[in-house]
């Protein structure tokens, strides 16, 4: 992850411009402006790390918004704690040196998008366990909060999963309403393949026999098999593998822990799990401060 890039950037400074982190008020009142802080922000419960090139970055656009100088601010962490490891609860994740109005106005944001971006990577993580010792590889979709997609997908690779489209304009794949708009599978397979610039791949989404014998037969580039059992899927891996020799397959469709082993054990390649993005519960963080003795 580019934390200084253009587009993360960008996302941070809408979070802090919607927290109006420029104005808090309260802080104005209460704490002295010179005063310097140590932020210790630590794990409530047992999670893989997400976030943590957010902190720094969010206090330099921070520092850039204030009207007044803030002074130099570090980030410190243990060496052996990064982005995809596994902390247990109670461990400290980072500790923030600055001056404490700013820690405090940052608080807020900079807990709320690592405690979201550790509970996909924590998510991600139960999900690739689940099917490990299979070939099947753990996908994220385009299920993402607006906004916030880089940062979902990052915490995906962070929990070992892997990304699938970024965008709309970051792959092909037809879907189900693709083929009824566009005349049918057959139809809407040869214009992709037709019309798809060089070195792109042209996926189809089948849900039934009858569409993946179209789309074997029409050529398609990689398969994915939604919303069938795993009896069905591993059906249709061996009939994709005789008639499409390498082609890619994935399996989707309300994945679930209880489930998803099922469907690695059918020999697909990839499944992809919605709801490592739409439906990831936070993870408990929190912040400590206290005041700079010297």
């Amino acid at each position: 992850m580019d934390w200084k890039s253009k587009r993360i950037r960008t996302i941070l400074e809408a979070a802090l411009v919607e927290d109006k982190v420029a104005n808090d008020v309260t802080t104005a009142l209460t704490i002295d402006r010179g005063l310097r802080a140590s932020g210790t922000i630590i794990a409530r419960e047992d999670c893989v790390v997400s976030g943590l090139g957010c902190i720094p970055a969010i206090l330099d656009i921070f520092s850039k918004m204030s009207s007044t100088p803030l002074g130099r601010f570090e980030v410190v962490s243990h060496p052996e704690i990064f982005d995809g490891v596994r902390v247990k609860k109670g461990q400290s994740l980072a500790v923030i040196r600055h001056n404490a109005s700013a820690i405090l106005s940052c608080e807020r944001v900079t807990l709320n998008l690592m405690q979201r971006m550790s509970g996909i990577a924590t998510l991600t993580n139960q999900f690739v366990k689940a099917v490990a010792g299979t070939q099947a590889k753990i996908l994220d979709t385009r299920k993402t909060i607006p906004g916030l997609r880089a940062l979902d997908k990052y915490a995906v690779c962070c929990g070992g999963g892997v990304n699938h489209r970024l965008d709309l304009q970051d792959g092909i794949l037809i879907k189900n309403n693709h083929i009824s708009l566009g005349g049918g599978l057959p139809v809407t397979l040869e214009r992709a393949l037709k019309g798809r610039k060089p070195g792109q791949i042209v996926q189809v989404e089948v849900r039934s026999q009858t569409e993946l014998e179209q789309a074997i037969a029409g050529g398609a580039e990689s398969i994915l098999l939604d919303n069938m059992t795993p009896a069905v899927v591993k059906k249709a891996v061996k009939q994709i593998r005789a008639g499409l020799p390498g082609a890619p397959i994935e399996a989707s469709g309300n994945m679930n822990l209880k489930t998803v082993r099922d469907y690695a054990l059918t020999g697909v390649d990839f499944i992809s799990v919605g709801a490592l993005t739409h439906s990831a519960v936070a993870v408990d963080l929190s912040m400590k401060i206290t005041a700079d003795v010297y």
